[in-house]
């Protein structure tokens, strides 16, 4: 018998019996080939889940994303005709002023002017929030290139016409250096230049959404011409690359973090995933999506995903800036013992039936995700712990440890609870356990962070925490700060 290969054919020739020639073509046989290969492939994989048998990905520890940031310092910025950036010096023009106020008819009166870091005894408005000035080089947000100037910060301040100050509860007006907790993740560098933006509203607009949202937008007129000028500049003009990874680390404890936000309306709603790093144009308001949670990757959120319009106590608050760099989120990406899936956003609406809705959904997404571990934060305090809890509990009776983060001390004491709220870290630190109108104050720091990930990392090792005591007692911060470092060795 010979086989021979012809013209694209398959050709067989018996030379026995009655001398039978056989011709097929080549693709019918790649054919053939291919469906008994699939065949068997099928069959195989049915014998592995009949067997239970895993499919691994690989083990291997590899970069799922990256995001690339670059820096440019700001030595000086002042007031002029023209919006520029050289040498360090950014100007900013004068003219948007009447720019900004023309963008919505709530708005009735901007005022821009320049707070120095050698003259922050200065009086101002309550601070409704606080910007970092970023602009996408190149891709959307979480990925490819943003450009950031650093050493300065966007501050919004407001009132209506009558003068009663942009603010839910308490207030933050005062003497800027005096009324912020510096060195928080969530407040302004001591050393930053500030552009400040005060924007009155129409009388008694303040309570309602479109009052402070209003605002909002009408400095983002004045940061949007900023980052235009910013985009301009060329890679080899910064001062730093600097490169965020989103790590896939098989093997190790998946673990999701779960920021509950304010929803409740009013001037309590942020903006999700704008066009531009804490911009307002394409931005989403969880309040109109349904408070449902929001799924943001890794960089997305470090990337100024989240745009917040939410004006609480001012020491409880999480202003932009703190999204921009939220402790928990560096701890847990640069955790070589964690793979870090992700961070989901849920707002928390005002009525009940609304809460228990959006928290069920919370449940179902970590029932089908099923990390080794959550970590669920919240801001402020009273109405919203009621969803807070709701969260841990449907976490919780899934079988995945959880760990809640929210201020609470004296004056925000829980008043609900259950079984799985056993690991809990306190933002408060101020001595009473009441809140203060300083901004930032009682808000995540890096301390609470390295708690929160440290006593994570203990339940998911099935070590026991400890009941806390039934009292606020501002001592057991430094004792658990120590047990953290026991954890981690350093």
């Amino acid at each position: 018998m010979s086989i021979s290969m012809e013209q694209a054919a398959l050709k067989l020739h018996i030379g026995e019996g009655k001398d039978i020639n056989i011709e097929l073509p080549l693709e019918e046989l790649k054919d053939m080939v291919s469906a008994a290969d699939a065949a068997l492939t099928v069959q195989a994989l049915d014998q592995g889940r009949e067997q239970d048998v895993p499919i691994e990905e690989g083990c291997e520890e590899r970069v799922r994303r990256t995001l690339k940031n670059y820096t440019f310092p700001v030595a000086d910025v002042r007031l002029a005709e023209k919006t520029c950036f050289e040498n360090g010096i950014l100007t900013v023009r004068e003219s948007l002023v009447p720019e900004a106020l023309a963008c919505n008819e709530l708005v009735t009166d901007v005022h821009m002017d320049i707070i120095r870091p050698e003259n922050q005894r200065v009086y101002v408005n309550t601070m409704m929030d606080v910007q970092p000035i970023a602009v996408k080089k190149e891709g959307e947000l979480g990925s490819g290139s943003t450009f950031e100037l650093t050493g300065v910060y966007m501050m919004l301040t407001g009132t209506d016409e009558d003068g009663l100050q942009t603010a839910e509860a308490n207030v933050s007006n005062g003497i800027f250096e005096d009324n912020v907790f510096w060195g928080r993740p969530g407040a302004p560098d001591k050393d930053a230049f500030i552009i400040h933006v005060d924007v009155t509203i129409k009388s008694g607009t303040g309570m309602e959404r479109p009052g402070p949202l209003a605002s909002h937008q009408a400095m983002d007129i004045i940061t949007q011409e900023i980052r235009e000028v910013l985009k301009e500049k060329d890679y080899s003009d910064a001062e730093k690359e600097r490169i965020y990874n989103e790590m896939k680390r098989p093997g190790k404890a998946r673990v999701l973090l779960v920021k509950e936000i304010m929803g409740q309306g009013a001037m309590h709603d942020n903006l999700i995933l704008p066009d531009e790093p804490v911009g307002f144009l394409g931005g989403r308001p969880n309040v109109d999506l349904g408070n449902v949670p929001v799924f943001l990757r890794v960089n997305e959120v470090r990337d100024g995903g989240i745009h917040a319009l939410t004006c609480i106590t001012p020491d409880t608050k999480e202003c932009s800036i703190l999204y921009w760099r939220e402790p928990i989120i560096e701890r847990l990406a640069e955790d070589p013992e964690i793979d870090f899936l992700g961070v989901v956003f849920i707002g928390s609406p005002q009525a009940n039936t609304e809460k228990f809705y959006v928290s069920k959904r919370l449940g179902a997404l970590v029932d089908v995700i099923h990390p080794d571990g959550c970590i669920v934060t919240t801001e402020g305090f009273g109405n919203n712990h009621i969803d807070f809890a709701s969260h841990i509990e449907q976490i919780g009776s899934l079988g995945v440890p959880v760990v809640g983060v929210s201020y609470c001390g004296v004056q925000g004491a829980l008043v609900v609870g259950n079984k799985y709220m056993d690991a809990m870290v306190d933002l408060c630190v101020s001595e009473d356990g009441n809140v203060e109108d300083i901004l930032a104050k009682n808000s995540l720091s890096a301390e609470s962070a390295f708690r929160a990930v440290a006593m994570l990392k203990s339940k998911i090792g099935g070590v026991k925490v400890n009941a806390a005591p039934k009292h606020y007692n501002y001592n057991v911060i430094e004792e658990n700060e120590e047990l953290a470092r026991e954890v981690y060795e350093c």
